[in-house]
């Protein structure tokens, strides 16, 4: 491994951890120090039934008698030996909530990221070499799937497919077929500027020199698509990709609660409505987490598949 590289990964990774310590540190002040006390305010709820020795454990705990630095040293010192505390609705490991969840939220982001870059790649391909009228009515697809509410996707698939043509149940939201259009729905809309990406590198690599000699030889569109224009074209996209990841988590909120999934979209919900602040710090925070390790793969991906990218300039960047 070059010296060059090693440096601009180690210049990388730092920058992600602290992005992820001020995440964290955001996170904390938005959900512990600001006027308004959930933990408190939840702990004697009396719907909660909790004695005054309970909540002054709990209390302890959080360092809720403590100074704001302290608190914030002793929470972030459990994030990152992986204790997230207790939710203060069910009384149980925050970690156990989320890892319950998790898999439903990533089968269901994991989906819908392929389907997106399947429609996103046939919207390219289409706005590229289909003639006249018909490129141009493909190259508005993008904008018209990001005009497209994704609630409204949803309820329209749920709608025709689940009660016209009963190709899945709502009663088993978690089925393959429901998974299926449930990822399908949070796809569209995250498919579009994924789309827009790959039309613009294949409009500017067609343009090229080399693609020029290429035809001068004979070689058929599709050869020349597969050969000489999809490698360059598709590079930009993998920085692209990693930005629709946040998009991705933020969408299954909204579509797992339409299609009645259990996951991460339902525990964050059930967060908010009880105040449950362990469990809303915890779900925002590995969600930065998440959001920057896949920003950092795709920084330190790029200078190896792109020969174009100089790390000097990036490190400086």
């Amino acid at each position: 491994m070059k010296p060059a590289y090693q440096r601009y990964a180690l210049t990388r990774t730092a920058q992600a951890a602290v992005v992820v310590l001020l995440a964290y540190v955001l996170t904390f002040l938005v959900t512990s120090v600001l006027p308004g006390d959930a933990v408190t305010n939840a702990l004697r709820d009396p719907q909660n039934g909790l004695s005054e020795q309970e909540i002054q454990r709990i209390v302890a705990f959080y360092g809720l008698d403590k100074p704001v630095l302290v608190q914030l040293g002793l929470s972030l010192g459990r994030f990152l030996t992986g204790e997230l505390g207790f939710s203060l609705q069910s009384d149980l490991p925050v970690s156990r909530l989320i890892g319950d969840a998790l898999p439903s939220t990533l089968t269901l982001a994991g989906s819908a990221l392929v389907i997106a870059v399947v429609f996103a790649a046939a919207i390219a391909y289409g706005a590229h070499h289909l003639p006249g009228k018909w490129s141009g009515a493909v190259r508005s697809i993008p904008s018209f799937f990001l005009s497209v509410p994704n609630f409204v996707i949803g309820l329209v698939l749920i709608e025709l497919f689940a009660f016209r043509l009963h190709s899945f149940t709502t009663t088993d939201p978690n089925s393959p077929a429901a998974t299926l259009f449930a990822a399908v729905t949070l796809a569209i809309p995250v498919s579009a500027p994924l789309a827009e990406v790959l039309i613009a590198g294949l409009d500017h690599e067609s343009r090229q020199d080399y693609a020029q000699v290429a035809r001068s030889r004979g070689i058929t569109e599709a050869g020349l698509f597969v050969k000489h224009l999809v490698k360059p074209s598709a590079l930009p996209s993998v920085a692209m990709v990693a930005l629709i990841v946040g998009e991705l988590l933020g969408g299954s909120v909204i579509t797992e609660t339409i299609f009645g999934r259990d996951g991460i979209g339902t525990v964050v919900q059930k967060a908010v409505t009880g105040e449950d602040q362990p469990v809303l710090q915890a779900v925002v925070s590995l969600s930065a987490v998440v959001f920057v390790a896949v920003n950092l793969i795709a920084d330190l991906v790029s200078p190896l598949v792109d020969p174009r990218i100089k790390l000097r300039e990036a490190v400086d960047a």
